[in-house]
């Protein structure tokens, strides 16, 4: 009764010393004066002025009338009524008050949550994926994703899309699924594949190189070892006719089979062959020979459904029949073609064999390529765990699920560890109150074995949102093939985040090196020249990089030769096992790690932490080269106006906007959240605003200045003689390079354009 009784005191006080209109500070030890008006709509002196009061004084009063007993009535009756209403207020507030009753348990967990939600730093969230991300873990999920047979778009890759998707599910990740209807080429069941040598049958392969031509050839046989330009060249050096021939390669896995196919179909071969030497000289090989990626027959477009386009076909295709073979069969060849001794560069590893060149003295080779076209339709997965300041900003993890054979290196371990860190970082969320501020998207692609299929079908289908809401792009794809060292492909924005993640994370490869990083590994040399390589059109990256403008990264875990294994029986188990020295499960860990904190570090930071300057290195360096080419060009005056002038402005005009968001970045308010939105949209448009205007991403679709395919290029400048066509190229790059750093810059008013 007594709190009651002061209650109704307090609430009595409050009532008769308030007042309504005029202004009161808040005030704490220490801190500045904040004004308060408790109504934001009246002015503070609008009441008196609004009588018609001289100077608005918040002191007058009119002279009280001299009715002593109508206002004593008034008055006794406004006391009962504020005393009933006083009662009844704190009768009915009271039970609210009480304390909801609750168990210890649920206490401790609301505290620990309050705690946790504001108080993890970035120690805590590295510390935190460490402990769930575990070798045992990894282990035990691995035999989950095992699968005899999943290529794309198979009763396998469906059970192993099915798993996945149940996976998001159990973690509460709102899975979806994005379907294609795509093209995909098959072995003819009814009508095998052949190679002849003379008259004679030598083989019907099982394996197959998926987008050939087909048809039937015929031409005199020659060895080109790799197939690779320096390789051509030097046959060209020793007279070695190649137009019409049949060209028997060996397996690079330095280039793609796809390149090859397309560098000797450039020299007029009517038909190539390609083995893998292996210890087993009967293993069959597969890959594809499409130089590009993506459904080649709907080039620029998404395979959906719904959708129809005019007949069309990817300029990436060969117009030459290719065929794998085994190692066996390439033997039968090799000792028949006769001709001039082989190089030494040339030499392989096949037994009892004298490597010739052929040509004209050897026999005639006869390929039969009878592949067809098959209508599948693939499924990729999605889950997502959504960003809690900015959930339409997000960074995208991917794994190929397909493969031909049991493709353990190629799709099994990344499969794997994709679903190990949608775990590891949903359990974050809910049990340890890790809060992103951007999404982390989980992506697992079909039709990867055809040339990233299902991925660039995905980045055609929503490339007009795509560009401005993913942050990076990061594959799992082939990220363990080895234990000695690490090899990365990426966008300049991404080489110091990673080198930055490299130093935070135990090597896990080094195995008598205990407590050193993965940067103390490759100490004391250039990290950049050990570590990255140029990114290839095979890699799975390389879509969301040169076709949709998004930075991209993929690494790998290697050994000191070429995993040979890629598109065959072998990569299982046993022989990644061997490759990775029996520590898979440790070194897949370890690169669990690397690609998680990548992803955790892009969707925790205030700022995106993409390094625009490192750009400008890269950008410098093709431009010097372009000024090289250029002072050659014009050194007879017969190109007059043709120089590198304005192309180098454009670059001093992303330098200093480079420069100018550094500085301003240094001088930004972390905490307030629109300025750092607006920093991260310039940052965004960098890798975006590359891809040239100037050409159809349906002609031309890697469309990135510095890491596409075609005339656009800074690279293609480096080539050719036309020099009309060298000048369009050049304004075409130069405007390019300066749209990028006027988008850089910010506001329009903002922009440096001097050219």
């Amino acid at each position: 009764m007594a709190a009651t009784v002061n209650q109704v005191r307090s609430s009595l006080s409050k009532m008769f010393k308030s007042e309504r209109y005029s202004p009161f500070t808040l005030q704490s030890d220490g801190e500045s004066h904040v004004e308060v008006k408790l109504s934001d709509d009246i002015d503070d002196h609008a009441p008196s002025e609004q009588a018609g009061q001289p100077g608005g004084s918040p002191s007058y009063r009119p002279r009280p009338k001299r009715n002593y007993r109508m206002c004593y009535l008034a008055l006794g009756i406004l006391f009962i009524f504020i005393i009933g209403y006083l009662i009844g207020y704190v009768s009915h507030r009271s039970p609210l008050q009480e304390p909801i009753p609750c168990d210890s348990e649920q206490e401790k967990g609301v505290a620990k949550k309050a705690i946790v939600e504001y108080s993890l730093s970035w120690t805590n969230i590295t510390s935190l994926l460490a402990r769930r991300l575990t070798p045992d873990a990894f282990n035990s999920r691995l035999s989950d994703v095992e699968q005899t047979d999943h290529t794309a778009g198979s009763t396998g890759d469906n059970i192993l899309g099915n798993h996945v998707l149940e996976s998001f599910k159990s973690l509460e990740m709102e899975p979806w699924t994005d379907t294609h209807y795509v093209q995909l080429q098959m072995p003819n069941s009814e009508k095998p594949n052949r190679v002849l040598i003379g008259q004679d049958e030598v083989c019907q392969p099982k394996g197959y190189l998926a987008y050939s031509a087909t048809g039937k050839a015929k031409g005199k046989a020659v060895y080109g070892n790799y197939g690779s330009q320096e390789d051509l060249a030097l046959l060209q050096t020793l007279k070695v006719e190649l137009n019409s021939t049949v060209i028997l390669l060996r397996a690079s896995g330095q280039i793609s089979l796809a390149q090859q196919v397309a560098n000797v179909a450039a020299l007029g071969v009517s038909a190539v062959l390609i083995y893998p030497e292996h210890k087993t000289e009967t293993t069959e090989l597969y890959g594809h020979v499409h130089l590009g990626s993506g459904d080649p027959y709907t080039p620029g477009f998404p395979s959906f459904n719904h959708t129809q386009f005019p007949p069309t076909q990817s300029s990436g295709l060969p117009n030459v029949l290719a065929q794998s073979i085994t190692a066996q069969t390439a033997v039968k060849i090799l000792k028949r073609i006769g001709g001039p001794d082989s190089p030494p560069s040339f030499k392989g590893k096949l037994d009892n064999v004298k490597y010739t060149l052929g040509g004209a003295s050897s026999e005639d080779v006869t390929v039969e390529v009878n592949n067809v076209l098959q209508d599948t339709e693939i499924h990729n997965v999605f889950g997502v765990i959504k960003g809690f300041i900015e959930p339409d900003r997000y960074v995208v993890l991917g794994a190929q699920r397909d493969a031909w054979g049991p493709g353990y290196a190629k799709s099994t371990v990344g499969t794997t560890l994709l679903l190990e860190l949608a775990r590891a970082v949903s359990e974050m969320v809910h049990t340890d109150g890790f809060r992103p501020r951007r999404s982390l998207v989980f992506a697992s692609w079909s039709a990867g074995e055809y040339g990233s299929v299902g991925a660039t079908e995905w980045l055609e289908g929503y490339l007009s949102s795509l560009d401005r809401r993913v942050v990076t792009y990061i594959s799992l794809d082939g990220v363990v093939t080895g234990n000695y060292a690490v090899n990365a492909s990426a966008s300049p924005l991404l080489h110091s985040l990673l080198e930055r993640t490299m130093k935070e994370v135990k090597n896990p490869i080094g195995f008598g090196e205990s407590g050193k990083s993965l940067y103390d590994h490759v100490a004391g040399v250039n990290f950049e020249k050990a570590v990255f390589k140029p990114m290839q059109m095979e890699d799975s990256a390389y879509p969301f990089l040169a076709f949709s403008g998004i930075p991209s990264l993929s690494f790998r875990f290697v050994s000191q030769e070429v995993y040979p294994h890629y598109g065959t029986s072998f990569d299982n188990k046993e022989y990644l096992g061997f490759a990775t020295a029996h520590h898979l499960g440790s070194i897949a860990t370890g690169a669990g790690l690397v690609a998680g904190q990548l992803a955790l570090r892009l969707v925790h930071d205030h700022v995106l932490y993409l390094d625009v300057l490192r750009y400008r290195k890269v950008l410098s360096q093709s431009v010097v080269n372009i000024n090289q080419r250029l002072k050659q060009v014009t050194r007879d005056g017969s190109a007059e106006g043709l120089s590198a002038r304005w192309i180098i402005m454009a670059l001093g005009s992303y330098s200093r906007a480079a420069t100018d968001l550094n500085t301003e970045l240094l001088n930004t308010d972390l905490t307030d959240t629109l300025a750092c939105h607006n920093i991260n949209d310039r940052i965004m448009r960098v890798e975006h605003n590359l891809l040239s205007p100037f050409v159809s991403p349906k002609e031309v679709p890697f469309r990135h200045l510095l890491f596409g395919h075609g005339s656009h290029t800074m690279a293609a400048m480096l080539e050719g003689e036309d020099r009309e066509a060298l000048r369009t190229q050049l304004a075409l790059a130069t405007w390019t390079l300066q749209g990028c750093a006027n988008a850089l810059s910010g506001d329009v008013w903002d922009s440096d354009n001097q050219i």
